[in-house]
């Protein structure tokens, strides 16, 4: 069973994110751990998924509708669980009443957020030497 909840960054879920965002970004994409916990994190909204009695994915939003920190474990990708924690969020989003979400993403998963309804705007631009483009949902 999949499931995709909205949790809070506190002692119960922030070891799982924690997890989760180290195996992808600092050791498989390798990204410096302070660039990607940036302090944001206790007053962002998180999305965990867990497949059985496993976390397999996180994201996170802050409080003005940017989604980031998207993670899925290595060997459970492609399986549409980032997609899941995606709309959650923008579905948590909607529920707060935002009109408007956007991130930054990588440039190699923009076709990812497009099959998802955003859309690109501006110009790429490199973070944590990863180029990226900006994109947004309206909702």
């Amino acid at each position: 069973m999949t499931e995709a909840r909205i949790v809070h960054y506190d002692v119960l879920y922030a070891s799982a994110i924690r997890k989760i965002r180290n195996r992808v970004f600092s050791q498989e994409q390798k990204v410096l751990e302070e660039m990607d916990f940036d302090g944001k994190d206790p007053e962002a909204i998180h999305v965990l998924v867990r497949e059985g009695a496993e976390y397999v994915g996180t994201g996170r939003m802050l409080k003005d509708g940017h989604i980031g920190r998207l993670a899925v474990l290595k060997e459970h990708r492609r399986k549409g669980f980032g997609a899941e924690a995606v709309r959650a969020l923008v579905e948590e989003a909607k529920r707060l009443g935002m009109k408007r979400v956007f991130l930054g993403a990588q440039l190699h998963a923009a076709e990812f957020y497009r099959k998802l309804g955003f859309r690109e705007y501006g110009d790429p631009f490199m973070e944590v030497n990863i180029e990226h483009i900006h994109m947004e949902k309206m909702i």
